[in-house]
């Protein structure tokens, strides 16, 4: 029986084929003007005193729809407004409901450092996410070899991105290495979607030191960041608690504020 992170992996794999039918690796190259990275992901949230990273996302796997009409031109202007240190855009379509023309846009919208969220598994990713202006890629150990975190970890820092590398126990720890600038620690278990923010505070002091940390995913109050700030992370991605509101904008700006006078 395959697991919920099996099954997107190995759709992923037939989507990637499809695109290279439409447009081979060697023309996206082409269309690379320059490596420079504009607005570094890592720094941003280095610079930040929150470290909010707000995410757009219509649905989930575990969830469902969360916000199906939500449009980028509504959102993102207003993440960037409300003090989002920088923005994920999920492109995957079947099951999360994202799409390329939404990283496009939202890139045209903002100059806030975004991070393409989907599941890479293949180089030709990372060429489509430089032509989409993505300022950071997400590499998801439990779906990589070590050998592929490493590869794709250099290729992405090639083409002036930043790599975000997402464990979620001890064993990932083995897959950080030297292209990684960002370690991030899934509170979600991507076979299960069981969420438990434990995650974070168990491999807090197991990251080495030098790699910034951040916190994804199960986080809704403002007492969580705090602690896990104690603890050494300084980002943390936070989707659904914005996007289920009426206004995710305005839900960030609402959790900034509170943040603040803790």
């Amino acid at each position: 029986m395959t697991n919920i992170l099996d099954r997107i992996v190995a759709n992923k794999r037939k989507e990637v084929e499809l695109q290279k039918k439409e447009i081979s690796i060697d023309k996206l190259a082409a269309q690379i003007a320059d490596t420079n990275n504009l607005y570094s992901f890592k720094k941003s949230l280095a610079n930040s005193s929150t470290g909010i990273i707000s995410e757009f996302k219509r649905k989930s796997p575990s969830r469902g729809w969360i916000f199906e009409n939500a449009k980028i031109e509504d959102v993102i202007p207003s993440y960037s407004e409300n003090g989002a240190s920088a923005i994920s855009v999920l492109t995957d379509t079947d099951f999360f409901g994202g799409t390329f023309t939404d990283f496009e846009l939202a890139r045209s919208l903002t100059k806030t450092p975004l991070l393409r969220k989907d599941f890479m598994v293949d180089e030709y990713q990372f060429y489509q996410a430089k032509v989409l202006g993505a300022n950071a890629i997400l590499l998801i150990a439990a779906s990589l070899t070590i050998k592929e975190t490493k590869q794709f970890g250099a290729l992405a820092k090639e083409l002036g991105m930043d790599v975000l590398l997402e464990i979620h126990n001890e064993k990932e720890l083995s897959h950080i290495n030297e292209y990684v600038d960002v370690v991030g620690v899934n509170n979600r278990d991507l076979t299960t979607f069981i969420t438990d923010v434990k995650g974070s505070f168990d491999l807090a002091d197991k990251i080495p030191t030098d790699f910034l940390k951040i916190s994804e995913s199960g986080i809704s109050q403002t007492q969580t960041v705090k602690e896990l700030q104690s603890v050494g992370y300084k980002g943390f991605l936070m989707g659904e608690n914005f996007m289920k509101t009426d206004n995710p904008g305005q839900a960030l700006n609402q959790f900034i504020q509170e943040l603040k006078t803790k």
